[in-house]
């Protein structure tokens, strides 16, 4: 009799992957890899603001699938990318990193790019991982969003405290890929 492995996590999982402006998406690239890796299957969407840090070219490479930048696909012929659909396919949404800005309009129901809008008509699980500077981070309104979308159901991991890019030491550093991964793959082992 032969014994058979379980399939890993996230195996086969569909997941979006929504990277916000801010310096720690450069992570995003860490991030992807390590998703693929372990089986799942990754579309990322990037905010206009993400692309000063990393390329469309970067993740695209590493998802194997085109990376999103905005509503249209194709504005000459009308195409654009269905965030209702996008919604409906994802298993689960990541947002990492999660810029304050983005925190904000998630919180408030705003959607000026593909990234919230999608947020807005997902019907899956949410993980978000804040990153931006110490007194950004601590901020009341920044804490009041935060609270907000965990009232919402959201999963919104705690920031680690570390040096930071500005050169502060504190809370406001984005989860560590790795740790995302654990995150994800514990979700999925205890919901089958």
């Amino acid at each position: 009799m032969t014994s058979s492995t379980p399939p890993a996590p996230l195996h086969n999982r569909r997941l979006l992957l929504g990277v916000s402006g801010s310096i720690a998406a450069y992570k995003a690239a860490s991030l992807t890899r390590l998703l693929v890796k372990a089986g799942a299957e990754v579309q990322v969407i990037l905010t206009e603001a993400a692309t000063a840090f990393v390329t469309p070219l970067t993740l695209g490479t590493l998802s194997k699938k085109p990376v999103l930048t905005g509503f249209l696909r194709d504005a000459a012929s009308g195409q654009w990318h269905n965030h209702v659909e996008l919604g409906l396919w994802a298993e689960a949404y990541v947002i990492a990193p999660a810029s304050a800005n983005t925190i904000g309009q998630l919180a408030n129901g705003l959607c000026p790019n593909l990234l919230s809008a999608v947020y807005l008509s997902a019907r899956c699980p949410v993980f978000l991982a804040p990153a931006m500077d110490l007194d950004m981070y601590a901020h009341p309104a920044v804490t009041r969003n935060i609270q907000q979308l965990r009232s919402f159901g959201n999963h919104v991991f705690e920031s680690p405290s570390g040096e930071l890019a500005s050169g502060l030491a504190g809370p406001g550093r984005m989860l560590e890929p790795e740790d995302i991964v654990a995150e994800l793959e514990k979700f999925f082992s205890s919901v089958g």
